[in-house]
């Protein structure tokens, strides 16, 4: 039996409930603020500016290639249709965002990850 009665068991539920969903969502708004910062910046081609916003190691291309494809294709960002944190891997986000290529909005959004790595967050193409 429970030292503490149901509605105590149940606010404090509660109270994890809304702290693991303020935490979800201060992830999903920090992941969408750097796909917004990543495509404003998109244009100049500054990888001064846009290397601490891409992930680096592993599979993931250097700056320089990144934002050579990105600028050679005329991707620009048209908005974000939603984000959500990833099943898989908590410090990882997925936003689904609309793009233009060469000026014309792709018919399906596109699947970002972006990831946290060394205590920022980051974009993977």
């Amino acid at each position: 039996m429970s030292r503490h009665p149901a509605p105590v068991r149940w606010m404090g539920w509660l109270m994890l409930a809304a702290l693991g969903c303020s935490s979800d969502a201060s992830k999903t708004r920090a992941a969408e603020a750097v796909v917004r910062h990543f495509f404003s910046a998109l244009p100049e081609g500054d990888c001064e500016v846009l290397a601490p916003l891409l992930v680096t190691g592993g599979s993931a291309r250097p700056c320089v290639e990144t934002v050579r494809e990105l600028r050679g294709h005329g991707l620009t960002l048209v908005g974000i249709v939603e984000s959500t944190v990833d099943g898989r891997d908590a410090e990882a986000v997925l936003v689904r965002a609309r793009v233009a290529h060469g000026g014309r909005e792709r018919p399906a959004p596109w699947l970002l990850r972006v990831e946290r790595q060394d205590g920022d967050w980051r974009v993977r193409f």
